[in-house]
């Protein structure tokens, strides 16, 4: 039976088809932008059950018609100290794929690390040849449009031209090893096929084929009830096209979570969106490009960093998730508790104002938000189901389908097809002969055209 977002019927249970089943290894979706931009194929990693890297790391993609899986690539003999390879997504606009590289000097003494990896990117057309995208380096004088870390969680832009993630820096961490002060801190950067961006010989050292900056603002110890933030993640892009700010023109921004302190000096993460300028060669007034030796490659002039909700100093402080936004920019999703303290999902619009309460869930929403692309609904996980709302004014009841039967563990990885007649996710499946239980996709199909 096709799942119909049309009716609204409180339950609409659709039968589930499994696309992979290969036992003895996972199919880790990801939480990632997976489809290929026709449609037909879905692209994942076979990363451990923990998300620690598998003996054979491999990048594969599955035809959700046929079954058809294709190696894109495989890194032989890989150690479980690394390189690794995973947290792969799909370019919008062409046949390639973006994901986790760690370092090819990856040793058991010397080991795969939040900030000893970068990204890569490979053609469908050309499997095993890697692109090296975000160029490293960690030899001082560093270079401008260079990072000196590892990059995370590659997500494209919805015109193929940038790739946002989020970084940590292999110099601000030796620091803090060699001090015992707080510096190893996560935060955000952008990178566009500006040009090639050469870096020193050096084993640590990977030239890259695309220009990166740090586009966010972190730092050890923000002041207490202020929007200065010590850690950054949960972000993707706002909109295919960025968003229209109040005076009509067009913005490319990232939304995500920052970690402020409250006026009691607790951790607290909030909404934040940062306009990022078109061109990221230019130095800000913060500090060069490609950082010091003591502090983090500073934004680009013109990268604007806002704080949207204000939760700190509310009885239900925080907001939690990926913040992620409609597709044509105007609404940010996100979860935060309600005056019950049930996580419930929340909308904000880019240029601030009030946040807008989207569900009236009974218990807490476990996660999983992503837009249709009509830009109408919204689908999650909650209480062991996926679940489909519709963003209105309509009673919640009425708004409100259960697409798959409550399970234990829990449907994952949600994400829409580009036409929005596909959502896949990812299930545990446990294999009858040996008992063991892998990730596998699963795809539930929907005859709801993408511009209802």
């Amino acid at each position: 039976m096709l799942l119909t977002m049309q009716s609204c019927q409180t339950d609409t249970i659709s039968k589930e088809k499994q696309i992979t089943h290969d036992p003895g290894y996972n199919h880790d979706l990801d939480n990632n932008d997976n489809f290929s931009p026709d449609g037909k194929w879905l692209v994942y990693d076979t990363r451990t059950d923990d998300g620690g890297i598998a003996e054979s790391a491999r990048i594969e993609r599955v035809n959700i018609e046929t079954g058809e899986k294709q190696v894109l690539f495989d890194i032989k003999n890989n150690g479980t100290w690394g390189p690794g390879a995973g947290a792969v997504s799909y370019s919008p606009k062409e046949n390639a794929v973006a994901f986790i590289h760690g370092l090819a000097n990856s040793s058991q003494e010397n080991p795969y690390q939040q900030w000893r990896r970068t990204g890569v990117i490979i053609h469908d057309s050309r499997p095993n040849v890697p692109i090296y995208m975000d160029a490293r380096d960690v030899t001082f004088p560093y270079t401008p449009g260079a990072l000196r870390g590892g990059t995370h969680r590659h997500e494209w832009s919805g015109d193929g031209q940038w790739i946002g993630y989020t970084y940590n820096d292999a110099i601000l961490k030796a620091l803090e090893d060699s001090t015992g002060e707080k510096h190893n801190l996560r935060t955000i950067g952008v990178s566009k096929k500006i040009r090639p961006v050469k870096v020193d010989s050096n084993p640590e050292n990977v030239s890259g084929e695309w220009f990166s900056a740090l586009v966010v603002r972190v730092v050890p110890n923000p002041v207490a009830g202020s929007n200065e933030i010590s850690h950054a993640a949960g972000d993707s892009w706002v909109g295919i096209n960025g968003y229209k700010k109040a005076n009509g023109s067009g913005q490319i921004a990232r939304a995500f979570l920052g970690t402020v302190k409250n006026k009691s000096g607790n951790d607290v993460p909030e909404v934040f969106i940062v306009d990022i300028p078109e061109d990221i060669t230019q130095p800000g007034l913060q500090g060069p490009l490609e950082g010091t030796p003591t502090d983090f490659p500073m934004p680009p002039m013109g990268a604007i960093q806002r704080r949207l909700t204000f939760t700190a100093d509310t009885k239900y402080p925080g907001c939690a998730g990926i913040v992620r936004s409609s597709p044509d920019g105007s609404q940010l999703a996100y979860l935060a508790k309600d005056n019950q303290g049930t996580s419930q999902i929340f909308v904000i619009s880019p240029d601030g104002g009030g946040p807008v309460q989207v569900t009236e869930c009974t218990s807490d929403i476990a996660g999983n938000l992503r837009w249709h692309p009509d830009g109408k609904h919204i689908t999650f996980v909650w209480q062991g189901s996926i679940v489909l709302c519709k963003v209105g004014k309509e009673p919640f009841t009425e708004r409100l389908e259960t697409l798959t039967k409550p399970s234990d563990p829990a449907p994952s990885n949600l994400v829409w097809s580009p036409d929005g007649k596909v959502l896949a996710f990812n299930r545990l499946v446990k294999d009858k002969t040996t008992g063991e239980a892998a990730q596998q996709v699963f795809i539930l199909e929907s005859n709801v055209p993408s511009q209802q």
